[in-house]
């Protein structure tokens, strides 16, 4: 009896957050969108979208491996200049499309190409950074992560230099649902339905299909796994596969939607995004997601104040106090420390 108490509790906890947690995000969202106006509400739900996409890829590796991937950030960074790539000089588009047929066919084939790319380039930094490391201690992975973040930087400053560069927004910014006096730009609605669908999308193959079953129970008990049958190094590689192709759509909505990228994005976007991992509960692939939107709220709600220079100081206090207080995020359940 003594030692089935804690399960019964931690199934009351899951049964109640259930019911609770999306009532206080409810709440959350009634309440922000009264205090901030529709306009800015709609800009923290799409700079929401971007960080959710990014913290994903955090989460799931932390998850499989505990490891930060502090070169997550820098993954994304490079998925922007992909998207330019693709956009400028496969499509050879400069400006908006216009045509319906044309515009989603040239959206399409940017997704697949970026998401595709990045895959593959965070699969390759596995098998080359990672998996060399796996038996090592905690302290070597990380700092090479911290390597291969300074090296995605100072690859694509040698190839197109530490400039500014636009990115082709093919997506008409001129598109607009007027709601009362308030302008919705489809470009926030699509980039709010891209993230959505990949975070369902996740959710979906990590609980109903074989290979993401094999992630799971590889997050929870990695030798286990082993003796069960599942390939633990296909599995991890997956995981930066789907990880890195989820940075490759942030990059892409993040390129179409704000219109510029540099060598440097990686960095403030990427511990954003870890903050928002450990926010919701970090190995938590839903906590994640909302912990990216989270911290959109309070980025546009420090501009509403007019303290847009001190947005960055919150989120990461609010890191701290997390940290201190609820170290396993909102989403996230104590468990002990994996060999």
């Amino acid at each position: 009896m003594a030692a089935t108490t804690p399960v019964r509790q931690v199934r009351t906890e899951r049964q109640r957050s259930v019911f609770v947690l999306p009532l206080v995000i409810t709440a959350f969202l009634a309440v922000m969108l009264a205090w901030m106006g529709l306009g800015q509400f709609l800009n923290a739900i799409t700079l929401g979208a971007v960080y959710a996409l990014i913290a994903l890829g955090y989460t799931m590796v932390y998850g499989i491996i505990e490891l930060i991937n502090f070169a997550h950030g820098d993954v994304f960074m490079v998925s922007t200049f992909v998207t330019m790539f693709v956009t400028s000089t496969i499509l050879g588009q400069k400006d908006a499309i216009y045509g319906l047929p044309q515009l989603l066919l040239s959206l399409i084939i940017v997704f697949v190409l970026t998401v595709g790319i990045m895959a593959v380039i965070g699969a390759a930094i596995e098998r080359v950074a990672y998996r060399p490391l796996r038996r090592a201690p905690k302290l070597a992975p990380l700092i090479t992560a911290i390597g291969v973040s300074f090296i995605l930087q100072n690859i694509i400053q040698f190839f197109v230099g530490p400039y500014t560069y636009n990115v082709p927004q093919i997506f008409p910014r001129d598109w607009v649902i007027m709601i009362g006096e308030t302008r919705l730009l489809l470009l926030n609605v699509f980039v709010v339905a891209v993230a959505i669908t990949l975070i369902v999308a996740l959710q979906l193959f990590t609980s109903r299909t074989r290979i993401g079953k094999a992630m799971r129970t590889t997050a929870m008990d990695r030798d286990a796994s082993s003796l069960m049958g599942v390939n633990i190094d296909r599995t991890i590689m997956i995981t930066f596969l789907i990880g890195s192709g989820l940075a490759g759509a942030a990059g892409m909505v993040h390129g179409l939607y704000y219109g510029n990228t540099n060598f440097q994005i990686g960095f403030q976007s990427g511990l954003k995004a870890f903050t928002a991992a450990v926010m919701g509960g970090i190995g938590n692939t839903a906590g994640a997601a909302l912990g990216g939107f989270i911290i959109a709220f309070v980025e546009v709600g420090a501009v509403v104040l007019g303290f847009s220079r001190w947005g960055g100081a919150v989120v990461f206090a609010l890191l701290v106090i997390f940290l201190v207080f609820r170290p396993t995020g909102l989403l996230g359940s104590h468990t002990g420390d994996r060999a």
